[in-house]
């Protein structure tokens, strides 16, 4: 749902009803992953995506039944051998489906109300909802932020709401969107419930080091991936609004004065473009012991070497080293700084996502790597409410 935050909280601010459609569980080679969302308002407006196409038209129904009777419903919908006539998605995968009325005065509104705002806005929180239990239960909803206070609840124990608090505070520390079953009394034993967790957090930074050509094309693709891109470079000259205009910050400084003063977290990303000895080891030695997601640096192969070797003398460990992706990107052949920009996000999409980086032609492996959650691959079209 929080992927059209934006659209659905205009829709709230002028007083709309709509339902809401939203994947919650996946298996096999499913195209949307938990999360993802397709809103129907009274007018029969639509908006956002579960399926890629597949199935968007029975859901569009389901959105419109639980605008009718105000009840919210779980639906899955698969590939079928017995009846090829059957709604499901030809890919072969599985989804689960929750679609949730929001209506004016039900009590789910408020708490959508403000998770909307809350991630049109660019700030942190979770919502959980109860996407499989008891009926009166589905779709029942509590927002949750970094701090650990919140609005709503599930009105059925009191430790269900602080399971789930903390359960969606964890999730939020890692800006992850999921499900997980726990028990109807808030433990783990018990009827089980399953929640679904969606993270609105700010989005990831991306820092590139080194006012270069490469650099230029590198923050257009980050800005694409929705990265929050920030160019840093020592020289004035460079470092220019001019020469990076898509890029959200500029920041003239050494790269290792300026990464020590900076926030980073689990999702950043660090590009390092300088291949300068003077400005790549004393950067890459903070750099390899900071918890971010990605370090790569760009430069031959004998520079690579050469830099390690130097990296050694100030006391960067080999443990440290294997963290450094360089030379940086996959082998794609890239010349130009376009192609090389290609070449750098796909290697931090694949790290990002657990991918090989081999091509999927003749492959045997699975070609989403991050499903956390998934139906049994025997399930059978129809509804699980």
């Amino acid at each position: 749902m929080l992927d059209i935050a934006e659209e659905l909280h205009r829709w709230v601010e002028q007083g709309r009803d709509f339902a809401v459609a939203t994947v919650v569980a996946v298996g096999g080679s499913a195209p949307r992953q938990p999360g993802a969302a397709l809103a129907v308002d009274t007018d029969g407006t639509a908006i956002g995506s579960v399926s890629g196409g597949c199935v968007e038209g029975a859901v569009y129904e389901l959105c419109q039944q639980a605008l009718a009777d105000g009840k919210p419903v779980l639906e899955r919908f698969g590939y079928s051998d017995e009846d090829a006539f059957a709604v499901g998605l030809t890919c072969g995968g599985i989804i689960d489906i929750l679609v949730t009325p929001v209506r004016a005065g039900a009590s789910t509104r408020e708490i959508f109300a403000l998770a909307l705002a809350t991630a049109t806005r660019g700030e942190a929180a979770a919502v959980a909802r109860i996407a499989s239990g008891p009926p009166e239960l589905l779709g029942r909803a509590l927002l949750v932020r970094p701090d650990g206070s919140y609005e709503g609840g599930f009105g059925a124990h009191p430790e269900l709401d602080r399971t789930a608090v903390d359960e969606a505070r964890a999730f939020l520390d890692a800006g992850r969107t999921g499900t997980l079953e726990i028990g109807e009394q808030g433990s783990r034993c018990g009827a089980p419930l399953t929640l679904l967790i969606e993270s609105s957090v700010p989005p990831p930074r991306m820092i590139v080091f080194g006012a270069i050509d490469f650099a230029s094309a590198l923050v257009r693709i980050g800005k694409f991936l929705n990265y929050r891109v920030t160019v840093c470079d020592a020289r004035p000259v460079f470092a220019t609004s001019a020469r990076f205009p898509e890029a959200d910050e500029i920041v003239v400084d050494w790269p290792h004065r300026y990464l020590e003063r900076t926030q980073v977290d689990g999702r950043t990303v660090l590009c390092v473009l300088t291949h300068d000895a003077k400005f790549d080891v004393p950067l890459l030695q903070l750099a390899l012991r900071l918890p971010v997601a990605y370090v790569g640096a760009m430069g031959s192969r004998r520079t690579h070497l050469d830099r390690n070797e130097r990296l050694r003398e100030v006391g960067v460990t080999e443990l440290e080293l294997a963290r450094l992706r360089s030379p940086i990107g996959l082998d794609l052949g890239a010349r130009t700084p376009e192609e090389t920009a290609l070449s750098i996000a796909s290697e931090i999409v694949a790290n990002r996502r657990g991918g090989t980086g081999v091509s999927l032609t003749g492959a045997h492996t699975p070609i989403h790597h991050d499903v956390s959650s998934a139906p049994k691959p025997t399930a059978r079209i129809g509804s699980v409410a």
